[in-house]
């Protein structure tokens, strides 16, 4: 993602108005944070496996968004794993 979103791309294609991003269990890197930032998205709907990287993610995407709703998935009944999903709205 930070080598495709660059500051050109939103020149030529326009800034995104919704994100959606599934990013492994260990996050999203630094990098790519600072790119989303930078494309600046009205809405972005974060999936993730993992609550605890998650919550990390979205604490640096608070300077700039608000959580306004989350829901937590089960799908993988039987085992401890949920997915989370929360959506974001920039301010």
């Amino acid at each position: 993602m930070k080598d495709v979103l660059t500051d050109d791309f939103i020149a030529e294609h326009g800034r995104p108005e919704v994100m959606i991003v599934d990013p492994p269990r260990a996050g999203m890197h630094e990098d790519v944070v600072k790119v989303i930032l930078n494309a600046a998205p009205e809405k972005i709907v974060y999936v993730s496996c993992n609550p605890a990287t998650q919550a990390r993610d979205l604490a640096l995407l608070h300077e700039a968004y608000d959580i306004t709703a989350v829901q937590p998935v089960d799908m993988f009944p039987h085992t401890h794993h949920v997915e989370n999903v929360v959506a974001l709205k920039r301010r």
